[in-house]
């Protein structure tokens, strides 16, 4: 790898380019090879100071690999020394995904402030629930103060409003010291409408869309410095803040030709750079696709990475609570739908998917394949926020209800995740919010989410505008509700179900013939068989009475009893149970 000074940046398109550093003028610039520029005399690097590039309209823009952006992404840079930080974490060796509990959190509404820093004064919360890993929503540099970070311009900065890199380093610090590992979502499959001057310089960007912009030039004319941008962007999450994992957004709408996909490129380079680090370091994918190649080892023609998110889990789950069928809810209407995602991962294997029109998915090895490859969640920022209101599943479901969605998700074969919020019953919304200084984009980006919903049907008085500082305002936890009512219950069964996971092998065995299900369409009730554990849902408006005889280890509510070699469940109850016998019951 070539080494870069600097200032040094690559900028084929200009015909003349000059640094500017405040308080020091402007200084010449010269096209060495490949389209990169150095500067024509010896600069002295100096952490704290602003500057930027004059490009051929003679104005100023920021740096494309700026690691702050004070200002807001239309200002000029300032040097970072990131290795300036006094790390404390020497001793941390890192955290596998295998048998762990992921947090989804959104730093801008997880505290009442908003940072980094307020965020460590709840590390103790996540801990009493089992959390092991805390996923933070992105946080490069976006125009404006507050975003759900998927529109980042500044991939290598990080957003001021939090903390910027330094508040960054604290947190990650904290999180290891607390025994708690970070994954941080990135997003480099598209960027930003507001503020993303990288097509100025070089070609970034190629013909085509995706659904939320312009295709990232992967595979063109001038990729391979486009894929090494994004390599490098790897590396910096990993080695200058010490993150554990990443979790790539949305992967399907990569468009990459190459004979080597960027994925499986990334994976190659991250696990090297775990074997020099040596801990863990985890890719996580975001694929619709269903496509088991994501996390096929690289020996048996895969990409390698580590792990992805399975939705087909959350959307059996949901549609078997709520009886919601509309859209891409509709193939998972029968219950049998949950038993094949609990036993397969995948739903859509290969089947018809009525959304789509189509035959969707690939099936997943079994035989080879550990469960804990699959991330699962019965709420995220996804599934709640892309909702009309952005309302939870708490405005819906009873305390009962909810309990099974979590011992469903705790208690399955999957790697868990939680969702902000979730593990009390959390009353407040996660909704849809930007806050684009342009007025212009600021209006286009709420009507036109006011008229996506109001197509499907939708009351354009009840969507929210995510320009309003209420709809953000609105998205942040209240963190007194946790110590009261129906969400200090619910925050208990959390906690119990934390208990389990760390007392019972059979919960993190990663085998998925560990794994059997009954699904009986006319009771509505699911079993899972995990070893002796015996999970059972009710999700029937009548009491149901299975074959069990064991030990009650933990229910969602008072309607469950073992007795006399049967186990009793009230309406809408769910059951943990140890049984006496490994012989899947009859539901």
């Amino acid at each position: 790898m070539t080494t870069r000074g600097p200032f040094d940046v690559w900028a084929p398109v200009p015909e003349r380019l000059r640094l500017v550093i405040d308080d020091r003028g402007v200084f010449g610039m010269e096209r060495i090879d490949d389209g990169w520029w150095t500067p024509t005399e010896e600069i002295v690097w100096r952490p704290g100071e602003d500057y930027g590039f004059v490009l051929d309209d003679g104005r100023d823009y920021p740096d494309p690999r700026s690691r702050r952006q004070p200002g807001g992404v239309h200002a000029m840079s300032r040097t970072f020394d990131a290795s300036a930080f006094a790390w404390t974490d020497d001793a941390w060796t890192g955290r596998q995904l295998a048998g762990s509990v992921v947090y989804e959190l959104h730093i801008g509404t997880f505290t009442p402030e908003g940072t980094f820093d307020a965020a460590l004064g709840k590390l103790d919360h996540l801990r009493d629930i089992g959390v092991d890993l805390v996923e933070v929503m992105p946080v490069n540099a976006f125009n404006g103060t507050h975003n759900w970070g998927y529109d980042g311009v500044g991939w290598f900065a990080v957003h001021e409003g939090y903390g910027g890199p330094a508040g960054y380093q604290r947190f990650v610090d904290a999180c290891h010291a607390a025994g708690l590992g970070v994954v941080q979502d990135v997003v480099y499959n598209h960027l930003g409408p507001s503020g993303n001057y990288l097509p100025l310089f070089a070609p970034y960007l190629k013909q085509g869309s995706n659904t939320w912009g312009d295709l990232v030039n992967l595979d063109g004319d001038g990729s391979a410095e486009v894929r090494r941008y994004i390599l490098d962007n790897v590396r910096m999450w990993f080695e200058d803040y010490h993150v554990d994992a990443l979790r790539l957004d949305a992967v399907h709408a990569l468009s990459d030709s190459s004979p080597v996909h960027l994925l499986e490129e990334m994976a190659v380079e991250v696990a090297a750079l775990s074997a020099h680090q040596r801990r863990p370091l985890t890719l996580i994918a975001e694929s619709d696709l269903n496509d088991p190649r994501l996390i096929r080892p690289r020996e048996a023609g895969g990409y390698g990475l580590d792990a992805q998110w399975s939705d087909d889990f959350h959307h059996a789950v949901h549609v078997a609570l709520t009886g919601e069928t509309s859209g891409y809810y509709a193939d998972f209407e029968p219950l049998a739908a949950l038993a094949k995602v609990c036993e397969r991962a995948f739903f859509h294997d290969g089947t018809f998917s009525s959304f789509r029109g189509r035959a969707h998915g690939h099936p997943v090895d079994r035989a080879t394949t550990p469960t804990w490859r699959f991330v699962v969640a019965s709420q995220n920022h996804d599934q709640i926020g892309n909702r009309a209101r952005g309302d939870r599943i708490t405005e819906v479901l009873n305390d009962d209800q909810l309990g099974c969605a979590a011992m469903l998700t705790l208690l399955g074969p999957f790697t868990p995740m939680l969702f902000m919020g979730e593990e009390w019953a959390a009353s407040t919304p996660f909704q849809f919010f930007t806050s684009h200084p342009e007025p212009e984009l600021g209006r286009a980006t709420a009507e036109g989410r006011i008229a996506e919903f109001e197509r499907m049907g939708w009351d354009p008085d009840v969507v929210p505008d995510p320009q309003d500082p209420a709809t953000y305002e609105r998205s942040k936890l209240d963190w007194d509700e946790p110590a009261t009512g129906r969400h200090a219950r619910l925050l208990d069964v959390y906690r119990r179900l934390a208990r389990l996971r760390r007392e019972l092998p059979q919960v993190t065995d990663p085998a998925f013939t560990a794994t059997t299900c009954t699904a009986d369409e006319d009771t509505r009730v699911f079993t899972m068989r995990r070893g002796d554990l015996l999970v059972a849902i009710n999700f029937g408006d009548a009491e149901a009475r299975l074959d069990a005889d064991g030990e009650l280890l933990l229910e969602t509510g008072g309607g469950a009893t073992v007795t006399e070699g049967a186990l009793v469940l009230a309406p809408h109850v769910g059951a943990a149970v140890r049984t006496n016998s490994t012989a899947s019951p009859d539901a």
